[in-house]
């Protein structure tokens, strides 16, 4: 619950900043028409916005545009933790329901990044933190996030991972072998860790269910639930976990997917 009620002026400065930078040569006409604030209101916003040097007045046509300036306005922007806030209070709740930690993590060049995580920092075996970059064919999250890419952002993920050397990534360099894992795994709806990247990394004390974060057409990242092998059983798992992890991961896709929406064309093109 907010403590205080929102500034009304503030909000709609950034409206009119925002829809100026989404249609890049606005009047005071086409702001009223995207907007619905009185052309009143709208002058005084464009004039505050030209004061602190985010909007530029033109002569011929006369009309506004953002400058080099609002480009700061995103500087700080970070698809990780973007995605990672939206994902705390869910997998928190989720946490709880379950007793297990969770992560989601995004794709970045040929890694996975970890955006939040659920896991217990006093813990070795589970403890991994925001930013933990990790690999891709070796894990669940890695796999179904790659198995519910684009066929093209699939073949230029898996040539770059054929180049390593690792054993997990032995599958990148047999293309059929590779492609129909990938598909077995898009039409469960999941994802296991790989058995040699268990062993080397965690001894072979732990797996992982991994599920893709999408929304028809759009796929934002993949989360998984890591248990111990000696407290649940692969079968338990699956049995256990994987309806309640779709669930999850579908509710924060299409929150995604609404924040985005929200936000307009050109912050869905940016991300």
């Amino acid at each position: 619950m907010p403590s205080f009620r929102p500034v009304i002026a503030l909000s709609r400065g950034l409206e009119v900043l925002r829809v100026i930078n989404q249609e890049r040569q606005s009047t005071v006409g086409s702001l009223h028409k995207a907007t619905g604030l009185n052309k009143a209101t709208i002058v005084r916003m464009l004039e505050t916005l030209e004061h602190e040097g985010y909007v530029v007045r033109r002569a011929e046509p006369p009309s506004y545009a953002p400058t080099g300036r609002a480009l700061l306005l995103s500087a700080g922007y970070d698809e990780p933790n973007w995605i990672g806030g939206i994902a705390e209070p869910m997998l928190n709740k989720f946490r709880q329901q379950i007793q297990w930690p969770s992560d989601v993590a995004v794709l970045d060049e040929e890694s996975m990044v970890i955006a939040h995580t659920t896991r217990i920092g006093g813990s070795l075996l589970f403890y991994r933190p925001p930013g933990f970059r990790f690999p891709v064919l070796g894990t669940s999250m890695g796999r179904a996030y790659l198995a519910f890419c684009e066929p093209a952002e699939q073949e230029r993920i898996a040539a770059r991972l054929a180049l390593s050397p690792e054993p997990w990534n032995d599958l990148a360099r047999n293309p059929a072998k590779l492609t129909k894992v990938l598909r077995a795994i898009r039409k469960a709806g999941f994802a296991v860790m790989d058995e040699s990247y268990s062993r080397r990394i965690f001894g072979g004390a732990v797996w992982a269910i991994g599920v893709p974060v999408a929304v028809p057409n759009r796929l934002f990242a993949s989360m998984n639930v890591m248990m111990l092998r000696e407290a649940v059983s692969t079968e338990e798992g699956l049995r256990r976990f994987v309806p309640q992890m779709k669930k999850v991961a579908s509710a924060l896709a299409e929150t995604l997917s609404a924040r985005l929406a929200a936000a307009g064309p050109s912050a869905a093109a940016k991300s």
